[in-house]
């Protein structure tokens, strides 16, 4: 397998496990759908067939979001940050995001720490 574009991988600031941090948004709505990280080669694999490829930290390897749910992810849009350290993925969701089967990963009332409140 080819892999990520040697000048992209030097401008990538990662953490100590060789990963970077990617958040997850619906392209039609800016919602956040979840948070997942990315070695070089899920990246890679991301931008050249634009099916979303994260790297599992509990399963130490790679996985493409929906393979075995059906709940993919087409990736629109990959953006950098300023600091070079997350991506910002955006994507045509299929299904529910989150492996709870919510359509994010940030649903529910009990997972509001902070609300706004009318002024």
């Amino acid at each position: 397998m080819s892999e990520l574009d040697p000048e992209l991988s030097r401008r990538l600031k990662r953490n100590a496990d060789g990963l970077v941090c990617a958040v997850v948004v619906e392209h039609s709505t800016s919602q956040v759908l979840m948070v997942a990280w990315m070695n070089d080669e899920a990246l890679h694999r991301t931008l050249t067939t634009r099916r979303a490829t994260y790297f599992s930290r509990s399963r130490g390897k790679l996985w493409v979001k929906g393979e075995t749910s059906g709940h993919t992810q087409y990736v629109r849009e990959v953006r950098l940050d300023c600091d070079s350290d997350t991506l910002l993925v955006r994507v045509d969701q299929t299904g529910p995001a989150c492996h709870t089967g919510t359509h994010t990963c940030f649903d529910g009332d009990e997972r509001v720490l902070l609300a706004d409140r009318p002024a």
